[in-house]
């Protein structure tokens, strides 16, 4: 009796996963519900698409409100999409939102922008409704040499038709950086910045900043002008310390050339007072050489020895510097 108990539990989970192997490979309620809501697709094409690892779930969902919103899609090119690892929510949901707001999207170019790395779905959204960006502080510098530190919002949308190889916000707004730069520098004055800050975006906005780019700008306001340092006076400034700092050095090199000269002449003086002494020192040997020679008397000696000490005390009284000096000096020579 319990060996019959168990066959028949052993036949009816049998029965049971085979139901379920049928309904895994065969489903036949997600093929109902294509048919109810009108999308023609076979139970043998949901059956291969099993075997070609794609659930029909995926497939069969997004043809089903495709349909609902009026739009006709190909299996294969949605089974394709999914195979090359797109988003077939996203792009069946932008293709609905595009057709709704009249953008002329087709599933092209809708899969071109998904594969290529782009929320597609974001894009349309972006298209109905305009971003803002914040661009991040910019400061430049007008022609009187005051520095002015500007903040931008740039109003952009979606350009569908360059989303795929278009550049990126930072383009967009690396770009308005330097337009804002260039307006600035171009003015006259700060004043006339600041009293009129949308002759900025005139002019920024002018440039077609957005050509090459995934976006559309549709405006650029000036949010905030701060007024920062006068460049032009800390500039002057430094040529200023600059030309002082030259001058000093220049100053400091002429000092040192004079100092230099002052030495060399010393050095030639002294080397001057050197050859008088040695001069002077030939003077005995002279003297005692005429004596020898019989040239000069003893008499024409104390002579002469009384002419120099009347002109040692001449100069004395005199108060010649040099006399005292030599008559300080005699002393000590002694």
């Amino acid at each position: 009796m319990e060996s019959n108990v168990l066959i028949i539990i052993a036949i009816g989970v049998a029965s049971l996963f085979g139901l379920w192997l049928i309904f895994y490979f065969i489903p036949v309620g997600l093929w109902f519900s294509a048919l109810v809501s009108g999308v023609r697709i076979s139970l043998l094409q949901l059956v291969l698409m099993r075997w070609r690892k794609i659930p029909p779930a995926i497939i069969v969902n997004s043809l089903i409100a495709a349909t609902k919103a009026g739009l006709k899609l190909n299996r294969n090119e949605l089974e394709a999409h999914y195979l090359a690892g797109g988003r077939l929510k996203s792009v069946v949901n932008a293709l609905i939102s595009a057709d709704k707001a009249n953008m002329g999207l087709d599933f092209k170019a809708a899969t071109a922008i998904d594969l290529a790395g782009r929320d597609v779905f974001e894009a349309v959204q972006m298209s109905v409704n305009p971003k803002v960006i914040n661009a991040p502080p910019v400061a430049a510098v007008a022609k009187d040499g005051i520095q002015l530190i500007a903040k931008a919002r740039v109003t952009v949308r979606a350009n569908i038709r360059q989303l795929v190889g278009g550049a990126g916000e930072d383009t967009v707004i690396a770009r308005v950086g330097e337009g804002v730069v260039s307006a600035i520098g171009s003015a006259n004055s700060h004043k006339s910045v600041l009293e009129n800050p949308e002759t900025i975006s005139k002019l920024v906005l002018n440039k077609g900043l957005d050509s090459g780019t995934a976006f559309e700008i549709l405006s650029i306001d000036i949010a905030d002008i701060d007024v920062g340092k006068n460049i032009g006076a800390v500039l002057q400034m430094d040529q200023a310390n600059a030309d002082k700092n030259i001058a000093q050095a220049k100053a400091e090199e002429r000092r040192s050339m004079a100092i230099a000269l002052e030495q060399e002449m010393k050095a030639r003086a002294q080397e001057a007072r050197a050859n008088v002494i040695q001069a002077e020192a030939e003077i005995p040997k002279a003297i005692a050489e005429a004596f020898r020679n019989g040239n000069l008397g003893i008499m024409d000696y104390y002579k002469f020895e009384n002419i120099k000490a009347d002109t040692r005390m001449r100069d004395s009284i005199a108060g010649a510097p040099e006399t005292q000096t030599k008559s300080k000096q005699k002393p000590e020579g002694k």
